[in-house]
């Protein structure tokens, strides 16, 4: 029997299917007569309905690999995919609105957002290390005009071009990294990655070309030292774009970091593992401190967002089981108020102009008390405050962090946490305690409120059932430790990496 011409597309539907919308989507508004807001409406919403079937049909996907390996499906890529299209979905229906007031509104905006969402769906899935690069390319691209999408403002043009210009360093980073690996271990396949070097030989030329390779993905993550861009895009790019930005990319490419280091350079976890804790505590340090004199919220969330990838590292430096769980946990939950506080931040206008700056929040809690209630209980879970999700969030992954042996890391997070409370308990305290300067315009459309009440309950639900969430993190987690369930594997891996790891860290 001869092999078929065509490899097995079904796995491939829901990338095909977004893939194919974001392409007739692209001709409709080109070609359909109307208002150029008009059309930007219709594309807009008809996105929506992409990513919701989009979400839909991963859903049903079954575990399979197709294209000689190099796109794999399984619980682990469902759980990515289904968070970074929840997230995309958010960000992408509070965005409509916001640009049709700022008279932004044009058809290109949800093209391109989905564009950058099939980018990432397809890094979720990579199975080798040239089709990351593809679906890592085909986001970044989408991303690199969107943070310039607003041509008219200075800013937004400057944080295009600086993500354009580092980005671009960064895809070079990991394409010497990539070609390093390949001419060491003579194959690019994460199977045979996983083979070659878990043989327990030393691979100093494989481990070189890692080096390079997590290099790269740390920019995506905006990870420490590799974060520079972060502050000024999130601060110059509109604000629908830097909440896509803090939303769906980082989960993208942090489960991409986890499929990377703990599929086919799982054998040298002795050697990555250190450079993981590098930059988990480095990214959680800087995060709580740089975030302390910034005044425009947006920034803010800048550095709150590198911290944040540092706790969700410290679930990778642990390379358990219980850490690769713990990691999914504070994704979700991370997503989840982040999308609630931007849906607050787009919602600030005074006199039809967004309002930015944290002293402009003064008093917000007389002038607009429900919104402030939504701002007040975010805040309060970002900051990991007990029985909040975002506790609740951190808990895990310090608890897989000490069952690894790193606890210098565990405690480097706690006091990192404590410091950070600060930023977020500032905020509270200028809503509720300073004088209102002056009222905020009542534009809480919709969608946007939709998706705030919606981040609000998730927050409070995950604090009183968390095992709602927990229960399918287990599940997502265990193709990628090889396991039936998380917890019949935590405590051996646990021992494992502590041997590993030795007692330096």
């Amino acid at each position: 029997m001869t092999d078929p011409v065509l490899p097995p597309l079904l796995p491939v539907l829901p990338e095909m299917v977004l893939a194919v919308a974001g392409l007739v989507l692209l001709m409709l508004g080109v070609f359909r007569q109307g208002t150029a807001a008009a059309t930007a409406g219709l594309v807009g919403w008809l996105s929506l309905l992409v990513l919701a079937i989009t979400a839909a049909l991963v859903w049903q996907t079954a575990p399979a690999s197709t294209f000689g390996g190099m796109f794999v499906t399984d619980a682990f890529t469902r759980f990515a995919k289904l968070l970074t299209l929840g997230g995309a979905a958010a960000t992408l229906a509070m965005s409509l609105s916001w640009l049709d007031r700022e008279g932004e509104a044009r058809f290109e905006f949800p093209v391109l957002v989905l564009f950058a969402v099939l980018g990432m769906m397809m890094m979720i899935s990579a199975g080798n290390l040239m089709s990351l690069y593809m679906g890592l390319e085909l986001q970044s691209l989408a991303l690199y005009v969107l943070a310039a999408f607003q041509r008219g403002n200075v800013k937004a043009s400057e944080a295009g071009l600086k993500y354009f210009v580092l980005g671009s360093v960064a895809s070079g980073l990991y394409l010497y990294g990539a070609s390093l690996v390949y001419g060491f271990a003579g194959t690019t396949d994460f199977a045979a990655l996983a083979t070659v070097l878990g043989d327990g030989e030393g691979h100093i030329g494989a481990m070189i070309g890692l080096v390079f390779v997590l290099a790269a993905l740390a920019f995506k993550v905006s990870a420490v030292p590799f974060h520079m861009w972060t502050p000024d895009v999130y601060e110059g790019a509109p604000t629908p774009v830097t909440a896509f930005f803090s939303v769906a990319p980082k989960v993208a490419a942090l489960t991409l970091l986890v499929r990377v280091a703990m599929g086919p350079f799982l054998g040298m976890v002795g050697d990555w593992q250190q450079i993981i804790v590098l930059i988990a505590a480095a990214s959680m340090i800087w995060g709580a401190f740089a975030a302390i004199p910034q005044n425009n919220i947006k920034r803010l969330m800048a550095y709150s967002s590198i911290g944040h990838v540092g706790y969700a590292l410290m679930g990778l430096a642990a390379a358990s089981p219980e850490g690769v769980r713990g990691l999914l946990v504070y994704l979700t939950i991370y997503v989840v108020m982040n999308v609630g506080v931007f849906a607050v931040i787009l919602s600030l206008r005074q006199h039809g102009r967004l309002v930015e700056n944290i002293p402009d929040m003064a008093g917000m809690a007389r002038t607009n008390p429900m919104l402030a209630a939504a701002m007040g209980i975010l805040m309060f879970s970002m900051a990991g405050i007990p029985p909040l999700a975002g506790f609740f969030a951190k808990f895990h992954v310090f608890l897989a962090a000490i069952h690894a042996g790193q606890v210098t890391l565990a405690i480097i997070g706690v006091l990192s946490s404590v410091v950070a409370a600060y930023y977020y308990l500032r905020i509270i305290k200028v809503m509720y305690f300073d004088q209102p300067v002056d009222g905020f315009d009542r534009t809480l459309d919709k969608p946007t409120a939709a998706v705030l009440a919606v981040s609000s309950l998730l927050v409070l639900f995950f604090s009183v059932v968390p095992a709602r969430l927990t229960t399918p993190a287990d599940a997502a987690a265990a193709p990628i430790v090889g396991a039936s369930t998380v917890g019949e594997l935590a405590p051996a891996a646990a021992e494992a990496t502590g041997d590993a790891s030795g007692d330096g860290h």
